[in-house]
């Protein structure tokens, strides 16, 4: 079982429940911990979530084992592990390869490939938690929960826009500016299910990027998200003129690419566990080094 210890250091009396939701414990995980085989400990002592804490207390929380509940198909292909440790598995994504199943893509999507991965290496929690996804066409660097508690941790950084994520792009035509800073609310467009537009009633999106280099009528990008909407990278370069090369969506009539010039390349998060930030890095993929030399 997955355990977690922590020490009291508050003056005043605190409530159980109140000390581990600091720490990220959810009322969901609790309700879990309390129905599903978990367990709280105070000195050594089983308690519940109401008890009342005093300084220097040392509280223990043992989570349930997570069977898994994922009724999709197991993919034994191998994946690219970029990190790993007892809560966290972050993954290189090739491009074609969708990041969950669906109706249409059934047997081999990223996350049937790590639920694979799962199984061969035994891992005693097996249910799989995807902290973060990206378009089938697009490459780069995702991030998967061991546990409930690490996958809740994520999705508030994630709400929070506290975690740092970072992609190259490679965009039509030649962007003089060095540092162009991108607002627009993107939204759904009407006559589609699949395409979004920048609209007066959509979420509000910030898009970040510097440019890196010019090149034969085409712009190699930096980009940093502040937000994480549906294609909004994608939205947000066509909006200013230069969108991505190989888009079929967006850019159809491009053809120098067989998918859209997008990578997530480096991505940082705070793992609370350990008390430290975690940063990946993944390399640029061979169709888009190609395009840049």
């Amino acid at each position: 079982m997955t355990k977690f210890n922590w020490v009291n250091h508050n003056i005043e009396p605190i409530r159980l429940r109140t000390f581990l939701g600091s720490k990220g414990v959810t009322r969901t995980l609790l309700k879990q911990v309390k129905f599903h085989g978990g367990m709280m400990f105070v000195n050594n002592s089983e308690r519940y979530a109401n008890f009342m804490l005093k300084n220097n207390d040392k509280i223990k929380l043992i989570l349930p084992p997570e069977i898994s509940g994922d009724y999709f198909n197991v993919s034994n292909l191998p994946i690219d592990i970029i990190y790993e440790d007892e809560h966290f598995l972050v993954v290189n994504k090739p491009a074609g390869v969708p990041s969950i199943p669906s109706r249409i893509y059934t047997d081999d999507t990223l996350v049937n490939r790590v639920k694979g991965y799962f199984q061969r290496k035994q891992y005693e929690n097996q249910k799989i938690h995807i902290v973060n996804r990206l378009d089938m066409d697009t490459s780069g660097l995702v991030i998967f929960a061991k546990h409930h508690f690490a996958h809740s941790v994520l999705d508030k950084q994630f709400k929070d826009d506290s975690i740092q994520k970072y992609y190259i792009a490679i965009v039509q035509g030649n962007i003089y500016s060095k540092h162009v800073d991108i607002n627009l609310p993107i939204g759904r467009q009407n006559d589609s299910f699949v395409k979004r537009t920048i609209s007066d009633g959509g979420k509000m999106s910030r898009t970040e990027f510097w440019v890196n280099k010019r090149i034969n009528g085409l712009s190699v990008l930096k980009v940093k998200l502040h937000t994480g909407r549906t294609h909004q990278i994608r939205v947000h370069c066509k909006a200013i003129g230069h969108p991505l090369i190989g888009d079929w969506l967006y850019n159809p009539d491009n053809h120098i690419m067989n998918r859209q010039a997008l990578h997530c390349y480096k991505t940082i998060f705070y793992n609370p566990f350990v008390d430290k930030y975690v940063e990946c890095n993944a390399p640029l993929p061979e169709d888009m080094k190609k395009i840049i030399k």
